[in-house]
C-alpha cells in the first residue's frame, strides 16, 4: 500500500527530530531547535491523521470479527451500520492524508505582489484594471489580509494603467496564486452611443514576495535612477526627484517606483518587486531543468494566457481552465471569488494526485 510505505517513512522521519530534540547538544543551539521543531510541525498534521486511520482500520477490523461471531440480529443490524460508518470515515482520512502529502509549494506561505496592467482596449482597458484591483481589495478585507500599494499610474479616466500592490497575510500566494493572465472583459462602455459591446483586456501577475534571504541583489548589480514623479496627465505629484527606477543589470529587468514621497522608501518598494521578479525567474529556470514545469489543467500561470472572461451583458464569470461559470458579476466583483478560487485550487490537487498516481 503507497500510502502506508509513505507514513512509515514519514513516522520515522518524525521519531529522528522528535529524538534530536530532546538532545541536550540540539537543545543548546536555539537556530537547530527552531530548525527542527519547523521539520517536526510540518509533518504533525500527516502523523496525527494516520493515527486517526490507524485507529479506524482496527475498529473497523474489530467489528466485522464481531459481525462473525454475532447472532443477535439486532446487535448485527448495529454492528453493520457501525460498519458503514467507520468505512466511510476511513475513506475521507485517507483523501486527507493524501492530500497532506501532495508535494507542497515552497511559495504558498508567502506574500504575494500583484501587477495589474491594462491591455487591449484603452481607456475601458484602464478602468477594468481599477475595478480588479478593487475586486482583489475586497477579497484581502473578508480573509483579513493586508492590502499595501507599491505603485500605481492613474489613467486620465479612472481606474489604472498600471498598479502594483502586495497582500500579506497568512496563504496569501496559496489563494492568490490562480490569478496569474489575462483577464477579459466584455461589456457596453459608457461612451459607447450605439450600445455596442466591446472587449477589453487586463493582464495580471502574481508573484510570491521574496525575502532578501532568497534573493541576494548586490550593489554592483544595479543602477539607480531618480527623477520627477508625475499624475495622470503628466502632472507633477512633487516637486522633487523622489521617484526611484532601477534596472537590474544582469537581467535588464525595470522596476518603477513613485507613489511616495521619500526616496528611500520609493527605493525599498522598487526592491521588493524587483526581488521578486528575481525570485519568479529562478525558480522557473530551476523547474524547466527538473522538467517540471506545471502544465496541468489550471495553467502556467503565463501572464499571456487567456484565463477568464467576464461577460457583464450577460452577467457571466466563466474560467476558461477549468470550465467553470458564475452569475451574479457584481457579486463577484464584490471580491467574493471564494468559489471560483476553491474550484481552481480543488482541481490542482486532483491533477496533481493524478500525476502522482
Amino acid at each position: 500500500m503507497k500510502l502506508l510505505e509513505k507514513y512509515k517513512s514519514i513516522k520515522a522521519e518524525y521519531l529522528d527530530l522528535s529524538e534530536k530534540l530532546s538532545d541536550p547538544t540540539v537543545l543548546s543551539d536555539q537556530n537547530l531547535v527552531a530548525k527542527y521543531g519547523k521539520e517536526r510541525q510540518a509533518l504533525e498534521a500527516i502523523v496525527t491523521a494516520f493515527k486517526k486511520y490507524e485507529k479506524i482500520v482496527s475498529e473497523i477490523v474489530e467489528a466485522e470479527n464481531m459481525l462473525m461471531a454475532e447472532n443477535d440480529p439486532e446487535l448485527v443490524a448495529m454492528t453493520e451500520d457501525e460498519l458503514v460508518t467507520l468505512k466511510h470515515d476511513r475513506e475521507k482520512l485517507a483523501i486527507e492524508i493524501e492530500l497532506e502529502l501532495l508535494p507542497k509549494d515552497e511559495n504558498d506561505d508567502k506574500n504575494v505582489i500583484f501587477e495589474i496592467r491594462g491591455g487591449a482596449g484603452g481607456d475601458e482597458s484602464a478602468l477594468f484594471a481599477g475595478e480588479l484591483f478593487r475586486m482583489y481589495s475586497k477579497y484581502a478585507e473578508k480573509h483579513n489580509f493586508k492590502i499595501e500599494i507599491i505603485d500605481s499610474h492613474e489613467s486620465e479616466v479612472g481606474g489604472f494603467k498600471e498598479v502594483i500592490f502586495s497582500v500579506k497575510g497568512a496563504g496569501a500566494y496559496r489563494h492568490l496564486k490562480y490569478e496569474s493572465g489575462v483577464h477579459r472583459v466584455q461589456r457596453v462602455p459608457e461612451t459607447e452611443s450605439n450600445g455596442r459591446i466591446h472587449t477589453s483586456t487586463v493582464t495580471v501577475a502574481v508573484l510570491p514576495e521574496a525575502e532578501e534571504v532568497d534573493v541576494e541583489i548586490l550593489p554592483s548589480e544595479i543602477r539607480v535612477d531618480v527623477f520627477r514623479s508625475s499624475g495622470p496627465g503628466g502632472q507633477s505629484v512633487n516637486t522633487t526627484d523622489s521617484a526611484i527606477r532601477i534596472t537590474h543589470l544582469p537581467t535588464g529587468l525595470v522596476v518603477s517606483c513613485q507613489d511616495e514621497k521619500s526616496q528611500i522608501k520609493n527605493k525599498e518598494k522598487a526592491l521588493r518587486v524587483l526581488r521578486s521578479r528575481l525570485l519568479q525567474l529562478k525558480q522557473d529556470e530551476e523547474a524547466k531543468k527538473r522538467g517540471d514545469a506545471r502544465n496541468s489543467q489550471i495553467g502556467t500561470g503565463d501572464r499571456s494566457e487567456k484565463i477568464r472572461t467576464y461577460n457583464f451583458p450577460q452577467d457571466r464569470v466563466t474560467d476558461h481552465r477549468i470550465g467553470l461559470s458564475l452569475n451574479n458579476l457584481p457579486d463577484f466583483m464584490n471580491g467574493n471569488i471564494d468559489k471560483m478560487i476553491d474550484k481552481l485550487i480543488e482541481t490542482d490537487r486532483e491533477e496533481t494526485l493524478k500525476k502522482l498516481a
